[in-house]
């Protein structure tokens, strides 16, 4: 009787012990090796390294599997897209500030063009020579935005020809010396009489000309293309 009482509780404590290893049993799947827990209330052991570097390849490979990789080409298209609507509204506003620094051209040339007076009005013959005495030679914006004089005669009158006051020396803007009855250019001494033909170095040609007409009570300037009248000679600036 106590012998049977004996291995019914030594059969017990073997039970409870088993029952006790299960419930706080843990391990890896050998399959996939990710973690895993059997039923129970016990907690699981740390990681192991290799655990670790297994879990860590299988996280990645399921993300880059779920993930989409954008391609190449398609990328470097909207790059170009991008860069191109940038530029665009760029290119826009700096275009003005560029034009600017544009030097502006030193010879009659190109189609005519409505005289303009210091404010940018448009030159009227009959208000010019109101306010402006025969002999008179003032600076009024001409061919290719150059400084140009108009001249008015001793008439009265606005002379047929305009005078580009750009020195054809250094492109200075020569002025007009009434005293002196000639242009005479303050940077180097280059003088022009009164038609601005060159009567002094160290320019070595006369002042441009411009045609000038009377349009609608406007003064236009044209390109003088003709033979120099001063010089008998062709034109240099043509």
């Amino acid at each position: 009787m106590a012998a049977a009482t004996a291995a019914q509780l030594s059969s017990a404590a073997s039970v409870a012990a088993l029952s006790t290893t299960k419930a706080g049993k843990v391990g890896f799947s050998s399959s996939n090796g990710i973690l895993s827990s059997t039923k129970g209330l016990g907690l699981a052991p740390p990681l192991s390294p290799v655990h670790k570097l297994r879990l860590g390849k299988t996280v990645c490979q399921a993300a880059a599997a779920g993930g989409r990789v954008p391609d190449m080409g398609k990328r470097v298209l909207m790059n170009w897209l991008l860069a191109g609507a940038v530029s665009l509204p760029v290119a826009g506003m700096a275009g003005p500030y560029l034009y600017f620094f544009v030097p502006q051209g030193s010879g009659g040339a190109g189609g005519g063009v409505t005289a303009k007076d210091e404010l940018g009005n448009d030159v009227i013959a009959s208000k010019w020579v109101k306010a402006h005495s025969s002999g008179d030679r003032s600076l009024a914006q001409g061919l290719k935005g150059d400084p140009t004089y108009i001249v008015v005669e001793d008439q009265g009158q606005i002379a047929t020809f305009g005078i580009n006051a750009v020195c054809t020396h250094l492109g200075c803007v020569v002025p007009w010396n009434k005293a002196e009855n000639k242009f005479i250019c303050p940077c180097h001494g280059s003088q022009y009489n009164n038609q601005g033909k060159v009567v002094r170095g160290p320019a070595p040609l006369s002042l441009a000309l411009a045609h000038t007409d009377i349009v609608d009570d406007k003064v236009i300037l044209t390109p003088w293309t003709e033979t120099d009248f001063r010089t008998g000679g062709d034109p240099w600036w043509s």
